[in-house]
């Protein structure tokens, strides 16, 4: 069994209390299969626990003070800055990350919580001039904004700590009672999150079941997000499962972080070791499981040799081993079923035609770091979200073709170009069609406070502490003749 000593109360976070559950799952560590833990496994009773729990609550909640809400996101700040060592080991063990990129996902919440802390205070209306009018001559008119209620928050297994508190901060900061669903795999730093952030609540005498937690599959889903007291579904994760929570919603408001096949452009004039480092940094942290990972590399045909050869001479740079290891940087995906999948697309794209630069290959569990060129523009390994270590060349004869080709998906997460002039990265930035541009560093940057989002397939709404907590609440409109 991997290390790891259990640091929550046995059961779910249901209501007040911890409530027993009859089924549990293990918890395998991706890098050897070894036990972690097993973990308790909610039911769709559980789920309606919950929401009744949440309904129960959500005036006392919504009446929080600026003052309460603050203090608490702060006090939870401090727990988990407290713990830190603990969830960054945690969370390579249910994960597979390398520690590396661990200690970016902690430090990450932490920036999170203490970012909702400040923005709770910058919740505020406007007034309007309803005299526009001939109607509202006289009359006042201001709006407010109000928590919506009830949030139900579904999290991928990618980034499990960082993506929870991406919901559970931005719903407390709201005065919104919040369900956390974790992904079936990585519950384990979510649980041990939750159970600290309600010894906050309870610190400030608000009920615990504020924020409350419940695994399983797709029947506590389903309860979750298709209950009429349920306001808001935030939800991170693939694009078809988030399409049909989108359905299920309706008409309630869904907000919808989903996948993308990222879109990297090297223009002629990049100074190309830089590029080089940033497709090095950008492709393959995380195991590739990021949804703005490196995926799709646009070369202009001037330099595109050139960039090759020093990519291809500099990839042994990324370590492969035990995730475990300081020095790890890529070890074997969530599962098996994820390697196999991953494996396929390499090898259909191969048999149609692309070529496997460097990697393309499984050792000790893991896949290599993947280089290819002339992968088909049809094929899953190009227009899909590989979700794995796997970057695709392709050279270009201009930025014209580049641009189209990045607008060429279904997707529209993040998109990066290099590029030493300022009329290109600001043609970027206008003609992409992307929910954000980054210009001469990695698409995966994401600073936690920026709206982060997507168009097309990849979502809809923005996360970031201010703009979900606009997500999370609805205007009141007041509207006095005196």
């Amino acid at each position: 069994m991997s290390t790891y000593s259990k640091a929550f109360p046995d059961g779910l976070p249901i209501g007040d209390a911890w409530v027993p559950c009859e089924s549990s799952a293990p918890v395998v560590f991706p890098y050897d299969s070894s036990l972690v833990a097993q973990a308790p496994v909610g039911t769709a009773e559980h789920a309606s626990r919950a929401l009744d729990a949440a309904q129960a609550v959500a005036k006392e909640v919504a009446r929080l003070s600026t003052g309460i809400r603050r203090a608490i996101l702060l006090a939870v700040h401090e727990k988990l800055a407290a713990h830190r060592e603990e969830l960054e080991n945690l969370l390579v063990l249910e994960t597979g990350k390398p520690l590396v990129d661990c200690r970016v996902e902690v430090a990450r919440t932490l920036t999170t919580w203490a970012a909702a802390a400040e923005e709770v205070a910058h919740a505020h209306g406007e007034t309007v001039p309803l005299d526009l009018q001939p109607s509202g001559a006289g009359m006042i008119g201001y709006w407010t904004r109000k928590p919506a209620g009830i949030v139900i928050g579904i999290a991928g297994f990618n980034y499990p700590l960082l993506l929870a508190s991406h919901k559970l901060a931005p719903a407390l900061a709201a005065g919104c009672p919040i369900i956390l669903k974790p992904a079936p795999n990585t519950p384990l730093a979510t649980l041990s999150a939750v159970h600290l952030i309600r010894e906050a609540l309870a610190e400030h005498r608000v009920s615990a079941a504020a924020v409350q937690l419940v695994t399983g599959g797709v029947d506590v889903g389903e309860i979750l997000v298709g209950d009429p007291r349920s306001a808001v579904v935030s939800f991170t994760g693939s694009a078809a499962v988030g399409h049909q929570i989108a359905k299920n919603a309706a008409p309630r408001k869904a907000v919808l972080e989903l996948g993308s096949n990222t879109g990297f452009i090297v223009a002629e004039d990049a100074v190309i070791p830089d590029a080089v480092d940033a497709v090095l940094r950008g492709g393959f942290y995380a195991n590739g499981q990021a949804c703005i990972s490196v995926q799709r590399v646009l070369l202009d045909q001037k330099i595109a040799k050139e960039f090759e050869r020093q990519l291809l001479a500099r990839i042994c740079e990324v370590i492969v081993g035990d995730p475990r290891s300081a020095d790890t940087r890529v070890a074997p995906v969530i599962n098996e079923a994820s390697t196999e999948r991953i494996m396929d697309w390499i090898n259909a794209a191969v048999e149609r035609g692309a070529q496997v630069l460097s990697g393309g290959e499984v050792r000790d569990g893991a896949i290599l770091p993947t280089v290819l060129s002339g992968v088909p523009t049809d094929a899953q390994l190009w227009c899909e979200e590989i979700f794995g270590p796997v970057i695709c060349l392709r050279t270009v004869p201009d930025l014209d073709t580049a641009f189209e080709l990045v607008n060429d998906s279904r997707y529209g997460l993040q998109a990066a170009i290099y590029s030493t002039s300022l009329k290109t990265a600001f043609r970027a930035i206008e003609e992409l069609e992307v929910g954000g541009v980054v210009v001469n560093e990695i698409p995966g940057f994401r600073s936690d406070i920026m709206p982060y989002g997507g168009v097309k397939d990849s979502g809809i709404g923005r996360e970031g502490p201010r703009f979900a907590m606009e997500e999370f609440t609805v205007t009141r409109m007041a509207i006095i003749r005196p």
